[in-house]
């Protein structure tokens, strides 16, 4: 690393770059009394291994805050030790301090964070725009067998992902949700739920208790799956600071497990959060992918009846159409049906009702099928061995009684419209129609 100056025999100051191999911020953890953060970083002399910091402080309010992967910090008055071969720093509070500097882009000398008893040094000047200039043309070479897409992740293990923080926003008291993307698709998943729990015990839309604003729906892709991910106990508070939105993210060691069908990453004490430049390898990957994105294959189960609505769209799209009232065709699952007896589809006066519960990879909605739509739908008023068997095809249940349920893909044609003229957005439903099932696979 690259010494300025001594001051005694274990204690120095440095001038790096806080790097992104393998990781620029570890999660805090509380040690006592005390809460940690863990760098790792680099100058332009070594940059294959990077070197550790370890920082201690009481508050999380005096731990560095790094705004990204490749800013500059001056470290002085840290203990320099070795430990099992590795060459490690420790930030004391007493004698330590740090300035934090944007990195490559950045073009002003001021730092943006200091901590107490740091001063800034004009000599310093002259090896931040050293540091910067190097840092132009360098890129930390990434594994991307170690970060893997959200459309390999499996269930139940821990992962490092590369992601797009979209949006974050507190799902019920101290309880924080964290909504990441990287322009791929989730792998969809068996639906464990029985069918006759639907009405007492819905599938949920989603995994936060009350769904996102129009408003910030419409701030997000409409293509690619959106992970949801919450922290164990009580690590948010302490995380809150380092969250920016529109920001490119690795996530270390985080926890993945499926609930209700829908995906949910776990950040644990074990996780690493590390921003990520734009030019990074991974990301520039995964934005190429995001703009190569294409929908699941259906299956031949169904069939428009008429062909008008020949271009589909996710059902992202839907719910962020701008127009109330709109028609759309859509390739996704169908997870979940109320009344789910084909005894029970038809109401008092003969007619069908029923609500289905839509997903594909972007987002869950309700759809009804009513009256002529569902004539069309199960080809007139066939009996009840073969209305069974067609909602058993949608629904993808087996000949297991109670066995997890794999849904097909299938095309249905939607129609959105509003309920009260009064509220329309909020009264906005949908329905199916133009849509019939034709066949077994």
């Amino acid at each position: 690393m690259a010494a300025i100056y001594f001051l005694g025999s274990r204690l120095m100051s440095f001038f790096v770059k806080v790097c992104s191999e393998p990781a620029s911020l570890t999660i805090f953890i509380f040690l006592k009394y005390y809460l940690c953060c863990c760098m790792r970083i680099i100058d332009e002399t070594n940059h294959q291994i990077a070197m550790a910091v370890n920082i201690f402080e009481e508050n999380v309010e005096r731990l560095p805050r790094v705004a990204a992967v490749g800013d500059v910090i001056v470290l002085c008055c840290v203990e320099v030790k070795s430990f099992k071969g590795e060459v490690n720093a420790t930030f004391d509070k007493r004698f330590s301090s740090f300035g934090l500097y944007k990195g490559k882009d950045g073009d002003d000398l001021d730092p943006y964070h200091v901590s107490s008893y740091f001063h800034h040094i004009r000599e310093d000047e002259s090896l931040i725009v050293k540091l910067r200039k190097w840092l132009m043309n360098f890129q930390p070479h990434e594994d991307s067998c170690n970060f893997p897409m959200l459309r390999e992740i499996k269930e139940e293990t821990s992962v490092n992902l590369a992601c797009k923080i979209l949006h974050f926003c507190e799902a019920a008291k101290d309880e924080w949700i964290i909504f990441a993307w990287d322009g791929t698709n989730t792998p969809p998943n068996v639906i464990c739920s029985k069918l006759e729990e639907e009405i007492n015990s819905p599938l949920p839309l989603q995994l936060e208790p009350l769904p996102l604003s129009r408003e910030v729906l419409c701030t997000l892709p409409v293509v690619g799956s959106i992970l949801r991910m919450t922290f164990d106990a009580d690590l948010v508070k302490n995380h809150l600071h380092l969250l920016n939105v529109d920001k490119w993210v690795k996530f270390m060691n985080m926890r993945l497990k499926v609930v209700d069908g829908l995906w949910l990453g776990v950040f644990t004490p074990q996780s690493k959060l590390q921003y990520t430049p734009n030019e990074d390898g991974l990301i520039v990957e995964r934005q190429r992918l995001s703009e190569e994105w294409l929908f699941p294959k259906p299956s031949f189960i169904t069939e428009e009846v008429n062909q008008d609505h020949a271009i589909p769209v996710t059902l992202m799209t839907v719910l962020t159409h701008s127009e109330v009232t709109a028609k759309f065709k859509c390739v996704v699952r169908v997870v979940a049906a109320t009344p789910c007896q084909a005894e029970n589809l038809l109401s008092s006066t003969g007619e069908y009702r029923m609500r289905l519960t839509l997903e594909d990879s972007t987002a869950r909605i309700h759809a009804f099928v009513t009256a002529k739509d569902g004539e069309v739908l199960f080809d007139g008023y066939p009996d009840i061995d073969e209305l069974t068997r067609k909602l058993n095809i949608l629904l993808g249940v087996n000949e297991v009684k109670d066995a997890p349920r794999n849904p097909p893909w299938v095309c249905v044609c939607l129609k959105s419209f509003c309920v009260s003229k009064t509220d329309v957005w909020s009264s906005r439903t949908f329905k199916i129609f133009d849509t019939k099932i034709v066949g077994d696979t």
